[in-house]
């Protein structure tokens, strides 16, 4: 019986910048290939592929899973790239904007536009439940759960594998969660490894909507920070039944057009209603509009390092009655992990403020406010937690447990190694299934 040989360039035993190098029956198939994105810094790329890449399966569109595909397809030129529709429409976008980031910020560009469209050029989209031949293996395509397209592959080859890429087993407003499958290798992510969300879904979408009415109630504005693809549109249907003057701004706004055309990947018809009730920013001068009359601002950067998000809090940040209530993660050096534990906030100067910061090119500068506004948090995560990865693993019934995209994968490891044999592999270490 053949063997896979298994290679992480990335994202083992981190979370970003993933990439899964396997080989089997001499063909040689890249799973993902992200880059890891730190405040203030250049990003991060996995290690290069030490082989030329044949095929390339991509789960999702997010940066730290698909970042790297453009300047991995300019070094394959042979190589074919499998996602959803949704995934490809949304992929362009961002490494359109990873550009312009790197260009504002004075990063040296991961690869350029021509770049872009020649990797466009190289994809293969199919659709959940659909069976191809691919890198040597019968590959199916399973919802993932995590945001609109997000696909969990299932490799038939020797013996069968299935990769989940990012994971949530619990059905969202916006897409349903994903179910096990069986299977006798499961390489399968951990982010939330030794975590539990803070409370049920439905109660911190309730806590999330009632402190929304709170803040309105009072006269001031709410501002939600919001990550452009998967937290814009849930929050926007948490929202959609709220009779109040609600807008959506960033690159948010782009992704929601692009769902719209994609009826299978999202719970489409809320959605519609969402997208007619939230009034979008079409120009830079429409923030004078959303300044003077909004009630709800929902808009990019998710972690206020950068997007419209920064004008509106600077806007407001005297005001005690103005909320910014933040909905994801907030990594260490970030603009908001300083916003949530210090009420400060770096925002750019009245120099730079001539132009959105959407449409400044080179580096700029930024001073630090006080904010005065009330900070929240809120736990809509994306992810399966600890419990619920445990039961998504035990659901699939594997022999082997491969735990990526973790930093605390040891936690998940302890409550299953009696009952599989658990691989938690390092960057550049070679095993075999």
């Amino acid at each position: 019986m053949r063997k896979m040989k298994v290679r992480f360039l990335g994202g083992a035993e981190e979370v970003g910048k993933i990439g899964a190098y396997i080989e089997e029956g001499g063909a040689r198939t890249l799973i993902e290939y992200g880059l890891k994105l730190r405040p203030k810094e250049a990003p991060i790329p996995p290690t290069p592929p030490p082989f030329h890449v044949d095929h390339i399966m991509l789960t999702h569109s997010h940066l730290d899973h698909c970042g790297m595909i453009p300047w991995l397809c300019r070094e394959n030129r042979d190589a074919k790239v499998l996602s959803t529709g949704s995934t490809y429409e949304v992929a362009q976008l961002l490494w359109q904007d990873t550009i312009k980031i790197a260009d504002m910020e004075g990063h040296h560009r991961p690869f350029e536009p021509e770049d872009i469209r020649f990797a466009m050029s190289r994809f293969v989209c199919k659709d959940f439940g659909q069976t191809l031949d691919w890198g040597g293996f019968e590959v199916k395509m399973h919802r993932a759960g995590h945001i609109p397209g997000a696909t969990m592959y299932e490799l038939n080859g020797s013996k069968t594998s299935l990769f989940t890429g990012d994971l949530n087993t619990v059905s969202t407003r916006l897409v349903p969660g994903a179910n096990p499958v069986k299977c006798d290798n499961l390489f399968v992510e951990g982010t939330y490894a030794g975590r539990n969300h803070l409370n049920p879904r439905l109660k911190e979408e309730y806590r999330f909507i009632e402190k929304v009415k709170e803040v309105v109630g009072r006269g001031g504005k709410v501002i939600v920070p919001c990550f452009a693809v998967g937290r814009t549109q849930e929050v926007m249907l948490l929202l959609k039944d709220l009779k109040l003057n609600m807008w959506v701004d960033g690159m948010g706004k782009h992704v929601n057009r692009i769902y719209m055309d994609f009826p299978d990947h999202l719970n489409l018809k809320d959605f519609k209603r969402a997208f007619n009730r939230f009034s979008a920013v079409r120009v830079s001068s429409d923030r004078r509009k959303v300044k003077k009359g909004a009630d709800v601002i929902v808009t990019t950067g998710g972690m206020l390092d950068g997007g419209p998000v920064l004008e509106y809090i600077d806007a407001f940040h005297d005001d005690p009655s103005t909320a910014v209530l933040m909905t994801g993660y907030q990594v260490p050096e970030s603009n908001g992990r300083m916003l949530r534990d210090k009420r400060e906030i770096e925002v750019l100067t009245e120099a730079s403020r001539g132009r959105s910061p959407e449409e400044i090119l080179g580096p700029v500068e930024t001073r630090r406010i006080k904010v005065k506004c009330e900070v929240d948090q809120f736990d809509l995560s994306a992810h399966a937690d600890h419990p619920q990865l445990l039961k998504f693993i035990r659901g699939c019934k594997p022999e082997n447990v491969i735990l990526m995209h973790s930093d605390q994968a040891h936690i998940l490891a302890k409550d299953l190694e009696k009952d599989f044999n658990v691989i938690m592999p390092k960057t550049n270490q070679v095993f075999e299934l």
